[in-house]
């Protein structure tokens, strides 16, 4: 194993689900500045990266959160960084965003515009994935996992901390966001959660299945 695959693998190897972290302990702006431009970096379906990420550390927000954020409440006591990732709702094709990303972000010919929108929509009916609003927010809401993983990948190899979390009240998270002035729900909706920091306490063994159990080879 090389010096670079095993970098890889023992950071995979310290990377667990951190339920409290040492709270009087802070994250290097720069090592933070790295997590959030892994994330951002990160790939999605059709390149239309359909999420925001909020980096929660206003204290009173935090509290608000607790009460309907289940599965965060160690992580939101004491996390250096706490980020909300949102996914964007009906991204299809028509859709202002589309139309803004692929006009002055990606830089696409009006001309290329009807092949565009041919691709998209085969892709997306294919897939079932404009078949309702909701399809629609599953849809952007996995693309937003992959952001997740980088960051937390990101973070291992730093030597940091994390905890992603689905555990919260998704409707009154949204509504207390939007009370907040934070999002618009017309546009956006939570998709999971993530903490950062240093670990309070050192983890149990991680435990995973065999190899042999995940990975079959077809040759």
């Amino acid at each position: 194993m090389t010096q670079m695959q095993q970098k890889i693998i023992e950071a995979f190897n310290y990377r667990h689900a951190t339920k409290r972290f040492d709270a009087n302990k802070e994250i290097e702006q720069s090592d933070f500045k790295t997590i959030l431009e892994a994330g951002r970096l990160s790939p999605s379906s059709l390149g239309l990266e359909p999420w925001k990420f909020i980096v929660i550390q206003n204290k009173e927000l935090r509290e608000k959160l607790k009460p309907i954020s289940m599965g965060a409440q160690g992580q939101l006591e004491t996390a250096s960084h706490f980020v909300l990732i949102l996914a964007r709702k009906n991204v299809t094709f028509k859709s202002p965003y589309v139309q803004h990303l692929l006009k002055n972000v990606k830089k696409y010919d009006e001309s290329t515009f009807p092949a565009v929108e041919e691709k998209f929509d085969n892709f997306q009916t294919g897939f079932h994935i404009n078949d309702n609003a909701r399809t629609l927010f599953d849809w952007a809401s996995k693309q937003t996992y992959i952001a997740l993983v980088n960051m937390m990948t990101s973070a291992a190899l730093l030597g940091i901390d994390s905890c992603p979390m689905e555990g919260f009240d998704l409707d009154r998270v949204t509504q207390l966001l939007e009370d907040e002035g934070i999002i618009d729900s017309e546009q956006f909706a939570p998709s999971v959660m993530v903490a950062f920091g240093y670990r309070e306490t050192e983890p149990k063994d991680k435990v995973r299945q065999s190899t042999e159990d995940v990975i079959e080879w077809i040759e």
